[in-house]
């Protein structure tokens, strides 16, 4: 079970396993030094989390794909509050008992995730080497003199040693993006107000995003499907736009890339992103120099600017008190606040305005940013000897981002001859994490890199799942994509004529899926382009002497015919026919109709 990805865990349970079963050592009993972890769930609390997710399981009937994650162990960095946990943003005399989850572990339990723990960071989210914190210097998954990266150090810790198959962290300057590139793992910075900041420490409140790390970006896409949803309990969360799911990269997409790139002496990465660009040619892209010098007066900004005043107001009640008690290189960063004054704030707003209106103007000229997750590594004696320069350094790619309101995805991209790993990270405006994560699967499908630190190989297809029974010489077995599925509202379609359900499965990497405009109830139509990816299918067996009456019913533009499986079956089920696809929106990215209907409902305002 170590390295697995959700699809295993989820195939797991499918073919009969208990969480019961398979959370065992090393996700249950972890060793007792391992500084990743900040606290870890006692027995009392995973027989709980058992005995809930069985409630949960009885109420939808037992039909686990209304709970994407059932039974997925996954950890939280712990600045995010869970109920009946400490939360001690690294700082033991800060640490409170909150009586509420934040939303976004809420969402994720409620789907069915077990939480493992709560882990290590960088004292109040301040930094990007993960070694400011009591509770030790998280080291790097794959050499223990360097640095993890920070502040969401232990969660990309304990994804890169499959421990679990994804974790959130936050990220303010960079902290979602950096540990993923030093550990080999994915790491999404959402778009700001994506996923909910209600119950998490703020660092900088106008700023933060809640991060997600996984092994894959199948997986990183598959959490912010659950997690991503608009909080009226978080002032700064947001809808996302209707078109959200139609943003898409192109097919031979071109992405701007520094000009000048500044690796601050540092050959290996500077060779490692060489590497990197020649990949992304093979995968039609073309990589355009652009001037960064916008790009790094914003950057400098987040730390040299009064912004660094907003992390003393998120905790000015405790700071005031309990100076003392923090570490000493985040009371000197948070402390410096005192010598900005208003008038600093809104001087560096001004000029961010101005900045910002220069920096959009060179995305536009591209599809998106492809560049270094971080410019350099360091071992953790050297951080610890010089820990404000050096860490500064660690954002010269980060530190613009949350500032212009971008979205961004960190990717592992090969590794360096001394066996460290070496991140880049493709940036687009807001909203476009789904068209992020598209091409982000081709990325990795290329590259095939071992997952995190685990060793395990790269699978670039979920593992196979054990086959229904073949059909029987009265039924006809027929693929359903959408409102037909289970828990949908016209499954009582296939109910009412005696239909019995199979298996759940995938279509081939064939086929595109599409939200079509005007249908009631609300309809996909399935097309074969032959540049799609696999999608979502129930297969369901049809009494003979019904499956006429159910074929009367369907209407234009859907139709049967016949459907290529992903493991190569072909069976009867719904196709659409081209010409309706002008108006309606791709929702090929989600996977599946099930997981687009969830998002979509997420989206929409309390």
């Amino acid at each position: 079970m170590v390295g697995w990805t959700i699809s295993e865990w989820i195939a797991a349970y499918a073919d009969g396993a208990t969480p019961e079963d398979l959370l065992t050592a090393p996700v249950a009993t972890p060793p007792p030094d391992d500084v990743a972890w900040i606290s870890r769930a006692p027995l009392d609390l995973w027989r709980r989390q058992f005995s809930d997710l069985r409630e949960k399981r009885a109420a939808v009937g037992g039909d686990l794909t209304k709970l994407p994650l059932y039974g997925v162990p996954f950890a939280l960095k712990d600045n995010i509050d869970v109920a009946g946990w400490a939360t001690t943003a690294a700082c033991p005399a800060f640490s409170y008992m909150p009586a509420r989850t934040a939303t976004v572990a809420q969402r994720l339990i409620d789907a069915g995730a077990i939480l493992v723990g709560k882990t290590n960071l960088d004292q109040f989210a301040t930094g990007l080497v993960g070694v400011r914190s009591p509770y030790g210097a998280v080291p790097n998954a794959f050499d223990p003199r360097y640095i993890c990266g920070g502040s969401s150090s232990g969660s990309a810790s304990v994804v890169a040693r499959g421990i679990v198959p994804f974790a959130l962290g936050t990220d303010t300057a960079g902290s979602g993006r950096v540990p993923a590139g030093f550990n080999n793992i994915v790491g999404l910075k959402p778009t700001r107000g994506a996923l909910s900041a209600a119950g998490v420490v703020p660092a900088c409140k106008t700023l933060d995003c809640v991060s997600i790390f996984s092994a894959t970006v199948a997986d990183t896409r598959t959490v912010y499907a659950v997690a991503a949803g608009f909080d009226s309990a978080d002032a700064y969360s947001r809808p996302a736009p209707l078109d959200t799911t139609s943003k898409r990269l192109p097919e031979r997409p071109r992405f701007g890339v520094p000009r000048e790139p500044e690796w601050f002496g540092d050959r290996r990465a500077e060779m490692c992103y060489r590497d990197a660009l020649a990949t992304l040619a093979t995968l039609g892209v073309e990589c355009v120099p652009i001037d960064f010098s916008p790009l790094h007066e914003i950057a400098a900004l987040l730390y040299q600017g009064p912004w660094v005043a907003e992390r003393y107001a998120a905790i000015e009640s405790f700071v005031v008190q309990n100076a003392a008690a923090m570490h000493p290189v985040v009371r000197e960063i948070i402390l410096g606040a005192a010598k900005f004054s208003a008038a600093d704030a809104f001087k560096a707003m001004y000029r961010l305005a101005e900045l910002k209106r220069v920096a959009d103007a060179l995305l536009a000229e591209v599809d998106a940013l492809a560049v270094p997750t971080a410019p350099t590594i360091y071992q953790i004696a050297e951080v610890e000897a010089d820990p404000i320069r050096l860490n500064n350094r660690l954002g010269t790619y980060t530190n613009f981002v949350n500032l212009l309101d971008w979205s961004a995805l960190a990717l592992p991209a090969g590794f360096r001859d001394d066996g460290l790993p070496f991140g880049i990270t493709l940036i687009a405006p807001a909203w476009h994490e789904l068209a992020l994560g598209e091409f982000g699967e081709r990325w990795q499908a290329r590259l095939a890199l071992p997952l995190g630190a685990t060793g395990r190989a790269f699978a670039a297809k979920p593992p196979a799942r054990t086959a229904g029974p073949p059909p029987t010489a009265t039924t006809v077995r027929l693929a359903v994509v959408g409102a037909h599925l289970t828990g949908m509202p016209l499954n009582r379609e296939l109910t009412e004529r005696n239909a019995i359900f199979i298996e759940r499965t995938s279509t081939s990497g064939a086929y595109r899926l599409y939200a079509l405009g005007g249908t009631v109830p609300p309809k996909p139509g399935l097309v074969r382009t032959g540049d799609g990816a696999p999608i979502e299918v129930e297969l369901w067996d049809l009494p003979l002497e019904t499956f006429g009456s159910f074929v009367a019913a369907v209407s234009a533009p859907l139709g049967i015919g016949t459907l290529e499986l992903a493991d190569g079956r072909r069976v009867k089920g719904f196709v659409c026919e081209s010409w309706a696809i002008g108006q309606a929106t791709d929702i090929t990215v989600f996977g599946g109709w099930r997981a687009y209907v969830a998002a979509d409902r997420n989206r929409t305002p309390n």
